[in-house]
């Protein structure tokens, strides 16, 4: 891939002005959500939503996540069911992915659902977000900023160490305040769980009055985060381990001694706002073999253990 240039944008009249130009001409901009860094492309033209998967190295049968600016919005491109119309007046602006029919007239690119007859749609819950996506005036198709099965990026700087010299710019908004991607759920059907994420399932459940079904099969994903290896460090990741080996970096959650640690006081709140930039701060220490203490599995220990063994599947 051709290196370009890539520019830093300020999180200010300008740079949202810069950003929505380049998007215009087809570029690529990273911008901050409430969950993580993403990468945005004009999720109606082809090339550069093509240009997406180019810059991640992401396989094509993943679909992407198209970001629109209010819930209103949304109606132009995908059936709202009753059920999706609920949790979208609970969750939205927020950390919700709703996956629904999209319309025949849809004006998206057909990369972006990667053959599939449903869109990932969402109103991201972020000032930066919110005003690079009011200043393009149109839908953003955007996953996160970082090379295919990667550390999601939760800073400027994760995203410019994964992809300067592939994108056009990053609107630096400062740190993401939930750390982990979307809750992505399917209403096409029964509503139905295929990413656990920024909302708590809980929450969900309780929106809805019901259980979601479970639908987490990574040979055929139909919404982006469902790759059994995903969300990789370069070391060999072992989870569930009271302590490190003597070979291996020890990746901690609550008290103990841990050469890093996702929260010493046992918030999961904190823990997910850490997971990314700790497992890219193990990159960079030159982590072979990474044990990963026990993290609760209830409200974001869920998303936090999915990441983490996604990070831990075996690697072709």
């Amino acid at each position: 891939m051709k290196t370009i240039k890539t520019e830093i944008l300020g999180a200010d009249v300008a740079g949202y002005d810069r950003a929505a130009a380049i998007l215009a001409a087809g570029g690529l901009v990273s911008f901050p959500t409430e969950t993580v860094y993403g990468l945005g492309a004009d999720a109606r033209d082809d090339q550069a939503v093509a240009r997406i998967y180019a810059a991640k190295g992401r396989p094509s049968f993943n679909p992407l996540i198209v970001h629109l600016s209010a819930t209103d919005a949304v109606a132009e491109y995908v059936d709202m069911t009753p059920q999706a119309r609920k949790l979208a007046d609970a969750f939205w602006p927020g950390a919700l992915t709703l996956v629904l029919p999209i319309k025949a007239d849809a004006k998206v690119s057909k990369l972006v659902t990667a053959g599939l007859q449903s869109l990932a749609v969402r109103v991201p819950d972020h000032p930066v977000a919110a005003q690079v996506l009011s200043s393009f005036g149109g839908p953003i198709a955007a996953p996160s900023a970082n090379p295919s099965g990667r550390i999601s990026p939760t800073t400027a700087a994760h995203v410019r160490a994964g992809l300067d010299g592939r994108i056009d710019g990053i609107v630096d908004g400062g740190a993401c305040g939930v750390g982990v991607e979307s809750t992505i759920v399917s209403c096409v059907g029964a509503p139905t769980l295929l990413r656990a994420g920024g909302i708590p399932v809980d929450a969900i459940e309780a929106c809805l009055g019901t259980a979601l079904l479970r639908d987490e099969d990574p040979a055929a994903p139909a919404a982006p985060g469902q790759l059994a290896s995903h969300y990789a460090p370069t070391g060999q990741v072992r989870l569930n381990a009271p302590y490190a080996e003597a070979h291996e970096t020890y990746l901690g959650f609550g008290a103990g001694d841990a050469a890093l640690n996702l929260s010493p006081s046992g918030d999961l709140i904190e823990a997910a706002a850490n997971l990314f930039a700790m497992l890219h701060e193990l990159d960079a220490l030159g982590a072979k073999h990474i044990a990963v203490g026990p993290i609760p599995n209830h409200d974001l220990g869920q998303a936090i253990n999915d990441r983490l063994r996604r990070a831990a599947a075996p690697r072709d």
